[in-house]
């Protein structure tokens, strides 16, 4: 007679791992990607090495190589044995407080393959596999063991080898003190300086037309150890290698410090048909540990005014403007007027908190400059129904972090944006960490400027709502290239892989790139004014700025589309992907759709579908660059949409275009 119990009995075995010995364990270990689509195939070499090919439909995409090198030991690398296999498999669905979806969907097979060297000391290295349908992940286990305690690591001895001649798009850096702010390149990957140290993601598109796999290379789960970059191999094109960013100070290589046991962050292969798969994929964020916020209902995404963007001009105002009560507070009625949450207290040559920008000794971020009536500001942004964000230098911030975070909570301060760290050591960035959970203890949220790319801290800290880590419109202000419409748009197709984008969003003096000179005042941004308007919705970025003077938002075309335009979304769609060409996307918060489309060097002409509707018609208000030819001016129209109806779209090149559709039924 089988009973409840039994039943329950056998369901719990078949969710038990399957857990194979080293005597069961002989040749190939192969993991597949829930759709059955993308293979990873593990293999030990006649040499005990660890070796892998990962495939989609048994095509090849990439091989390499695996291994851990030690400063005070030989390498793990080789003279490896299986000592067991555990297969796993995950289908769950998770809300998400801050993102581009309201809900998630981790559906993966995992494989954890232990191996034990065959001679002493016989240490013991895992290597944990994960199989998505849109990319595998993989990543280094040292497990707790008698003979592999405390270590330094100087390198991870990771290669891999792509087909040389695929076209390859990324970010050439000159050393490991970055702030990742570099134009990308395009070339195959076989031309690439072997001299190189390329910032991840590093995009790849498809070599051959007939199998159209785009791949991406980035990182996920970035925590208490070093920033991963790749170098090309001499003499193996196609062939890369895996560089970690060195701690500051040290002579003897060394770049992560651990203790068993340890893992390693994900090392991460985004794979699709499309472009546009890769920008909606969730891969990074799933492979972060879940959050850590219980009650994350204090976090409110939005935009925010920055002032230092534009110098601090205000226009025809009849007080001086700068770093004063009387520019805090005309802010602080803008935003008040125009529905616009936050308002950030920044610094020109001298900091809000007084002290250069740059600190070149003691500096107290706890308290306001003279120009700066503090209790004043605070009470008159209470009054307005404003909270204040505060932008400060890190190296001012870190000898004071507790004291700064409790003291910015009780003043009501809404979040900070921490600026010029440049760096993603292993020091460093257990410092993010430290700051991103001390800053939640204190319902304080953050963005990183100067910052490294992110790897899904915002998964584990929802307080964490934004990165800059890209080039972006602040060199409008002094570079004579600044930043064309064909880098905001590979902003979009790499860099946001990575996740969330802070771009210095909202300029209002729109100039075509032919036309472009940098100005420190008062800046102008290259495009149209759609194509300003549309990074909004194009970048994924949970703290746009509104980084122009209130004076040069009023009477403006669109600013009723960028006053309403949300920081936070229930779902995203990429509706039209072409690289380097034209990107639209599709996002939505509740039963609001906002559409954006960027274009670059090239006119983009074509029937948009409006299916992602699902079954809903709406109400759609359009802005268009208007035919004239003058970057600032937007044509507006209205329109009834259905989910069967295609809506003509046009961009010139430089351009762009927004939309907002208001559905009749709740998706």
């Amino acid at each position: 007679m089988i009973t409840a119990r039994h039943c329950i009995l056998l369901v719990a075995l078949l969710l038990l791992p399957n857990i194979s010995s080293a005597e069961d364990t002989v040749g190939p270990q192969l993991i597949e990607s829930p759709d059955g689509h993308l293979q990873f195939v593990f293999q030990l070499d006649e040499k005990g090495q660890p070796t892998f090919v990962v495939k989609r439909d048994r095509q090849n995409l990439v091989d390499g190589t695996l291994g851990l090198k030690f400063a005070d030991a030989p390498p793990l690398q080789s003279g490896l044995q299986y000592k067991q296999v555990t297969r796993d498999s995950r289908d769950i669905t998770y809300t998400i407080p801050v993102g581009k979806t309201s809900l998630a969907h981790d559906r993966h097979n995992q494989l954890t393959i232990s191996l034990q060297e065959t001679a002493k000391p016989e240490r013991r290295l895992d290597l944990q596999l994960r199989a998505f349908d849109d990319g595998i992940a993989f990543r280094y286990v040292i497990p707790q063991q008698p003979n592999l305690k405390k270590f330094v690591l100087t390198d991870e001895l990771t290669t891999l080898t792509f087909a040389e001649d695929t076209p390859a798009h990324y970010l050439p850096l000159n050393s490991f003190t970055t702030p990742y702010e570099k134009y990308y390149q395009s070339q195959p990957l076989a031309e690439i300086s072997p001299e190189s140290l390329i910032g991840l993601p590093m995009l790849m598109e498809p070599a051959q037309e007939e199998t159209p796999i785009w791949l991406a290379v980035t990182e996920a789960d970035l925590t208490n150890y070093a920033g991963m970059y790749l170098t090309p191999v001499n003499e193996k094109p196609g062939t890369f290698a895996t560089a970690l960013s060195p701690l500051p100070g040290r002579t003897d290589g060394a770049k992560v410090m651990g203790e068993a046991p340890f893992a390693s962050p994900w090392r991460v292969l985004m794979i699709a048909e499309d472009p546009g798969r890769l920008i909606e994929s969730d891969l990074v964020f799933h492979l972060n540990e879940p959050a850590k916020i219980k009650d994350p209902s204090w976090i409110k995404p939005g935009k925010s005014t920055f002032p230092w963007w534009n110098h601090f001009v205000l226009g025809d105002v009849d007080f001086k403007p700068g770093v004063n009560t009387a520019t805090t507070k005309h802010y602080i009625d803008f935003c008040a007027q125009q529905g616009i949450p936050y308002h950030s207290l920044d610094g020109l040559d001298i900091a809000w908190y007084g002290g250069p920008i740059a600190p070149n000794g003691p500096t107290d971020v706890t308290t306001a400059a003279d120009p700066i009536d503090l209790p004043e500001v605070l009470r008159y942004a209470k009054e307005k129904g404003v909270r204040l964000r505060l932008w400060v230098h890190w190296k001012a911030l870190k000898p004071q972090l507790d004291e700064a975070l409790a003291t910015y909570e009780k003043w009501g301060i809404e979040g900070i944006m921490i600026d010029f760290m440049d760096r993603d050591d292993q020091e460093m960035v257990q410092w993010y960490h430290e700051v991103a959970e001390k800053a939640a203890r204190h319902h304080l949220t953050v963005t990183w400027h100067g910052a490294y790319k992110p790897t899904g801290m915002e998964r584990t800290w929802p307080n964490v709502l934004s990165y800059e880590g890209v080039l972006n419109q602040e060199y409008n202000k002094w570079s004579e290239i600044g930043t064309p419409p064909k880098h905001n748009l590979d902003a979009a197709f790499i860099r946001m892989l990575a996740g969330p984008l802070d771009y210095h969003q909202g300029g209002m003096r729109n100039e075509l790139p032919s036309e472009f000179k940098p100005r420190d005042v008062a800046p102008p941004v290259q495009g149209t004014r759609g194509h300003q308007l549309a990074m909004y919705v194009v970048y994924q970025n949970h703290l746009s700025m509104l980084v122009d003077y209130p004076n040069a938002y009023r009477d403006q075309p669109g600013l009723d589309f960028l006053v309403d335009v949300p920081a936070n979304w229930d779902e995203t769609r990429v509706l039209h992907a072409d690289f380097g060409k034209c990107l639209i996307i599709a996002r939505r918060l509740g039963t609001e759709w906002y559409v954006g489309g960027m274009t670059a060097d090239q006119p983009c002409q074509l029937d948009l579908s409006m299916s992602f509707l699902g079954n809903s018609p709406g109400k759609a208000t359009w802005y268009f660059d208007d035919e004239s030819g003058d970057p600032t001016s937007l044509e507006k129209r209205e329109q009834m949409v259905a989910p069967d109806q295609v809506v003509p779209i046009t961009m010139p090149a430089s351009g762009g275009f927004v939309g907002r559709i208001s559905t009749l039924i709740p998706n």
